[in-house]
This record gives structure tokens, C-alpha cells and sequence, in this order.
């Protein structure tokens, strides 16, 4: 007998799905997995049975859990093992859809009425990478790469023109300073000569005056 008990739709990204439940000996319980192509499952379970005597779920070494994966709806059995009570399985499926992960003990008496507390962790892992879309993925990188080397390059010869501008109107600024110097100097020149010249005139105007 099987008895869906959960269903989980993924996406391409990693996914983790940890849960305990409970079923009979003679029971199977089963998880309905939605994966694409070339996708690593790994799943890892701990089952504990219930003992009468101690009233609690312990272990027992005799247990064994029986994991089979299928593919819907071909029936397509991808794993079919059993474990110890504690343990692993892990796959990858071939076909994009739903998968069936059933798990039951190896208690083969339907008389059995033991009582099971199995533990289950599923980690979906990403999809194997696509060789052709990685290519052409990293040919739109290198494109992009030469596209930001060619606006570099532009910012670059701009840049360079910039300061060469700058260094010109530097030296510009630099030479129309010297001139202004220059130019400061020959006026106090002038003036110092003028002065001199107005002074020594002024003396020989009133020496010649007093002369007379």
C-alpha cells in the first residue's frame, strides 16, 4: 500500500527537505519529487522502532530500510537498496518530472504490528553544468570583457587628452605670468628713471633760478 504523504515542486537552485514521520512494519511511504534532467539527490534517514518493554523508540540492528526511487509514470526504477537503520541513498535523475521516493522496512510479516519513527533529510542538488550553455555563456562574458577593454581604452585616450590640456594651460599660465612680471618690473623701472630724471630737473631749475 502506498500512502503519498508529501509533494515539493523545485527549481534548478539547491534545495533541503527535513521531516520525521510514522508507519507500520508492513507499511510504505512515499514522496513525490518534481526534478529536472541531471539532477544529484542525496537523501539520508535514521529509523527507530518502538519497544514495549522500555516504551520509547529505540534502535534495533535487525532493522532495515528498503528505499526505491521510480520515475513517473513510466515506472522507470532508478534505485532499489536496502539499509541499515541508519544510512544514505543518493541519485540523479535521468528524465525531467516527478520522481516516487518510497521507503519501507524489511520486515516482511504482515502479522508485524511494530511501530516505526523514521527520520528523513532530502537534499536536491543543483543540475550537472550544460558544457554548451557554459560556452556560449562565457562567449557573452568575453564579448562584455572586449566591450568594457574598448570604453576603458576610450576613458583612457580621454583622460590622456585632458591632461594635456591642463599641462597647456599651464604653461600658458605660467608664461603670462612671467610676462606680468617682466611687465611689473620695466614699469618701476620707468617710473624709478622718470623720478630720477624729474628730480635732477627740478635741482637744476632752482639752482639756475638762484643764480640769478
Amino acid at each position: 500500500m502506498r500512502l503519498i504523504l508529501f509533494s515539493l515542486f523545485l527549481s534548478f537552485l539547491s534545495a533541503v527537505h527535513a521531516l520525521h514521520f510514522y508507519l507500520d512494519a508492513n507499511q510504505k511511504r512515499c514522496f513525490i519529487e518534481e526534478l529536472p534532467t541531471d539532477t544529484v539527490v542525496e537523501g539520508h534517514y535514521r529509523a527507530l522502532e518502538w519497544s514495549e518493554q522500555e516504551q520509547k523508540y529505540t534502535e534495533n540492528t535487525e532493522l532495515g530500510i528498503v528505499v526505491q526511487v521510480q520515475e513517473e509514470p513510466s515506472g522507470h526504477i532508478v534505485v532499489k537498496t536496502t539499509g541499515p537503520l541508519d544510512g544514505k541513498f543518493t541519485f540523479t535523475s535521468h528524465e525531467a518530472g516527478d520522481h516516487s521516493i518510497c521507503l519501507s522496512t524489511n520486515y516482511t510479516s504482515w502479522f508485524s504490528h511494530t511501530h516505526i519513527r523514521l527520520y528523513l533529510d532530502i537534499v536536491v542538488g543543483s543540475t550537472k553544468p550544460d558544457v554548451e550553455h557554459d560556452r556560449s555563456h562565457v562567449s557573452e562574458l568575453a564579448s562584455k570583457v572586449r566591450d568594457l577593454n574598448q570604453k576603458l581604452e576610450d576613458i583612457r585616450r580621454e583622460q590622456q587628452y585632458q591632461r594635456e590640456r591642463e599641462e597647456d594651460y599651464r604653461n600658458l599660465s605660467e608664461a603670462t605670468n612671467t610676462r606680468a612680471v617682466w611687465y611689473s618690473l620695466a614699469q618701476i623701472i620707468v617710473l624709478v628713471a622718470t623720478c630720477a630724471w624729474q628730480l635732477r630737473h627740478l635741482k637744476a631749475f632752482f639752482e639756475d633760478r638762484k643764480m640769478r
